[in-house]
């Protein structure tokens, strides 16, 4: 088996990774593991997708089924599902199928795993082991796949996208949700989801506080919460319990990197690549959710994309860069994808997240002599809305630093 691109993971940046590079006149193969392509699009059943990538606002099936229906029109592009990469050798992947062991050759590989979410174990969770606790895409996949009710009396802990989103669900499908509870000052999911999930339902969200301990036998009969300090501490004094028996983790999303043998982000939590989504391997290009959490499925879409056209000119010799350097930030800045940049033509797109709430404020981009390349104002930016920051690669010359300048 012989491509010029194998793209790994059938989810959102991965179809749209391998239509683009099939577009591009590559040979291209996407491999799923699931028996269906869509990815955690299939239950997702609110709508809120493509309105920036299809200009038309769709549920999350709707919009899985809109990029299946681009896959199927394309005749360079190959897709295998209930398959398993076990093995990854340079930009060759080692496959089990239900016809056994088979090993794809690749010219470029994309890497578009997507994430998995934190448990109740990665965040050291306290109390007793009761039924009743549930990850927010295994409560999403209870209720909107397989009909079922995961609790009457909930509490959610975190303020992730898909938390606010269940906590609206599970309100409408007659669960009473006692309280968000988020343990940082802000919250980590987007404004229009804390008004439309938790404002228009009266749902509490309470900042910097969490859970201190889970109380159950056999199931999930309440908790004691509180607050906690600038330094996470909990409050001991503001300690309070609340009783309900079931609770939801939105506690945030890891990128999907067991299939990864390069250096990894402390960051991001992944690998770094440059501006054409290139990581520090050859031929290996990364997108979407195992790059970096998304906020939008739209940004995720047009992500792969992007990786896909570059894998397809890497595979057929067509892709050309200038010189390269580095890409630092402030502190005010958690994080920016990429860590490196090129020069010459064309423009480069630098995303990034801010740690805490920023208003009328401009994000400069700076050359190694203090010389301001580029600059863009925000009115205001939270932590969990990505940005992005264009830049023209000719007039990059030296290392860059991403900053925060007030007025």
């Amino acid at each position: 088996m012989k491509y010029d691109v194998v793209v790994i993971g059938g989810g959102p940046a991965g179809m749209s990774a391998g239509v683009e590079s099939s577009r591009n006149g590559a040979k291209t193969l996407i491999i799923e593991r699931n028996p269906f392509l869509g990815g955690i699009l299939k239950q997702c059943i609110h709508n809120g997708f493509g309105l920036h990538y299809f200009k038309e606002e769709f549920t999350g099936p709707e919009y899985a089924q809109k990029f299946i229906e681009l896959v199927n029109k394309e005749k360079n592009l190959d897709v295998l599902t209930n398959t398993f990469v076990t093995k990854i050798d340079g930009t060759n992947v080692e496959i089990t199928t239900e016809f056994g062991k088979k090993v794809v050759e690749a010219k470029a590989l994309v890497l578009a795993m997507g994430c998995r979410e934190r448990t109740a174990g990665n965040i050291l969770l306290t109390g007793s082991r009761p039924s009743g606790i549930f990850t927010a895409g295994e409560a999403q996949r209870l209720v909107n796949i397989q009909g079922k009710l995961p609790g009457k009396n909930v509490v959610v802990l975190g303020s992730g996208d898909i938390g606010l989103v269940m906590a609206r669900r599970l309100t409408l499908q007659g669960a009473s949700v006692k309280a968000v509870l988020e343990i940082n000052p802000t919250t980590s999911g987007l404004r229009r989801n804390i008004v439309q999930c938790l404002e228009d339902f009266n749902i509490p969200l309470l900042l910097k506080t969490t859970i201190f301990e889970v109380v159950g036998k056999n199931r999930v009969e309440g908790v004691y919460y509180g607050s906690v300090d600038e330094r996470y501490n909990k409050i001991e004094a503001t300690k309070k319990f609340l009783p309900c028996d079931t609770i939801i983790l939105s506690v945030g999303l890891v990128p999907e990197t067991d299939l990864i043998d390069m250096q990894i982000n402390p960051k991001t939590k992944s690998v770094f690549v440059n501006d054409y989504l290139q990581s520090e391997k050859e031929g290996v290009f990364v997108c979407g959710n195992v790059l970096h959490v998304h906020d939008l499925v739209d940004n995720v879409s047009m992500e792969g994309a992007l990786a896909g056209k570059n894998a397809s000119d890497y595979a057929l010799n067509r892709l050309k860069k200038g010189k390269q350097y580095a890409l630092s930030h402030s502190t005010e800045i958690s994080y920016t994808v990429p860590t490196m940049i090129h020069s010459g033509e064309g423009t480069a797109v630098i995303k990034f997240r801010v740690r805490t709430k920023i208003t009328k404020s401009y994000f400069v981009l700076k050359n190694a002599k203090g010389e301001v390349v580029a600059k863009k104002y925000v009115m205001a930016c939270l932590p969990g809305e990505m940005q992005t920051f264009e830049v023209d690669r000719s007039l990059i010359n030296s290392n860059l630093v991403l900053e925060v300048a007030g007025l």
